[in-house]
């Protein structure tokens, strides 16, 4: 039995609009209506290489609110979850903050386990910039118990 190795493939993007579907698709909430400016500072698609054409199955957006950097969308696709395809386009992220002189990246977490693993803790949310739109979610409380969290650089 030959064992097929996936290829992925990250690569920047400025087609937003595709991420947003994505973010939606994986249940992400994604809101025209933002609390405070968000300025997009960078986005990446992960793509299965392996398909013709590549198909999308992760995908991750850097921006800034209030001076901070946050993670304004992180998610793969289910089926590719045991990839760690999450790690990747997570350490893409936090190297660029780096790369910027960023001291700090916050995050609303539906998954905060998985984070956790990656260095970030809860901070109350009042401690965090205004980008928790949460409350005015339908999933929130009933199947989504998001914490914010921050990785200090």
């Amino acid at each position: 039995m030959v064992n097929k190795m996936k290829e992925f493939k990250l690569t920047e993007t400025e087609d937003y609009r595709e991420l947003r579907d994505f973010f939606i698709e994986n249940e992400l909430e994604v809101s025209g209506e933002e609390p405070v400016p968000t300025d997009a500072v960078r986005s990446w698609r992960l793509a299965d290489e392996n398909l013709k054409p590549p198909k999308l199955v992760g995908g991750i957006t850097l921006a800034k609110r209030e001076g901070e950097f946050i993670i304004d969308g992180i998610a793969v696709d289910q089926a590719y979850r045991k990839h760690k395809l999450g790690s990747v386009l997570l350490d893409k992220a936090v190297d660029t903050v780096k790369s910027l002189s960023g001291e700090r990246i916050y995050l609303v977490a539906r998954a905060p386990g998985f984070f956790r693993t990656k260095g970030f803790e809860t901070v109350p949310r009042e401690d965090a910039p205004t980008f928790f739109e949460c409350l005015t979610c339908p999933q929130y409380g009933v199947v989504c118990h998001p914490e914010v969290m921050k990785l200090s650089l």
